[in-house]
């Protein structure tokens, strides 16, 4: 398996949920042409794994399973391949959401959780919309190289809340600080939208292709 070439076999997850020219768009300028799916067959045969999306937990949850994706993507996961949780894709990585009823992936533990709407700055607007900085809480190849400075485009009215402090990377602040980054082993996520991100989210998606 090309785990250390950009040249690796992409596979972006199509759950519905989420239009995924932009990510696309973005991999072709780092010289990938990556396969988007919703079959098995596909997932089985990737050597890094996108799961992105936007919406309702539930309605992400679902798509997964009525293409009966979830165990191929847990087998995946543990064959050793890459996944990247984007968004509701980073959500779905977890055992579930304030948001639904249904069971996530339970591939890093902790719940999702609405962000609140008081803090203690005031009162802050949901969903958060709009460019955030990451705080960095562990060093991790996918933010090798970003300064600081780093900005990054989110939408989303939830965070996750993992349960162990060594899964969190990064947070960042609405009001409240909440979790932007996790990483457990060869699965990691992130709340904002990379390929929104421009120059950093284009460094942050080389880094999942090269060094992750």
């Amino acid at each position: 398996m090309a785990l250390g070439s950009v040249h690796a076999r992409v596979v972006i997850i199509d759950t519905g949920t989420a239009n995924t020219g932009s990510v696309i768009n973005m991999l072709r300028q780092l010289g990938v042409e990556p396969v988007v799916s919703a079959n098995r067959g596909e997932l089985e045969t990737a050597e890094r794994l996108l799961l992105p999306g936007v919406g309702a937990f539930d309605v992400g949850m679902r798509g997964l399973a009525d293409g009966g994706l979830v165990e191929t993507l847990k087998e995946r996961v543990e064959a050793g391949v890459p996944l990247l949780g984007v968004c509701l894709g980073m959500q779905l990585l977890f055992c579930g959401s304030e948001e639904g009823s249904s069971p996530g992936l339970g591939l890093i533990p902790g719940m999702v959780r609405r962000l609140p709407v008081i803090s203690k700055v005031g009162p802050v607007r949901v969903p958060h919309m709009g460019w955030s900085r990451l705080e960095r809480r562990t060093d991790h190849p996918l933010l090798e190289g970003l300064e600081d400075e780093a900005r990054f485009y989110f939408v989303h009215s939830y965070a996750a809340v993992p349960l162990h402090e060594d899964h969190v990377v990064s947070v960042s602040v609405h009001g409240n600080p909440f979790v932007s980054v996790v990483a457990r082993g060869n699965v990691a996520g992130v709340q904002f939208h990379p390929e929104k991100s421009h120059r950093f989210g284009k460094a942050l998606l080389s880094n999942y292709l090269s060094n992750f």
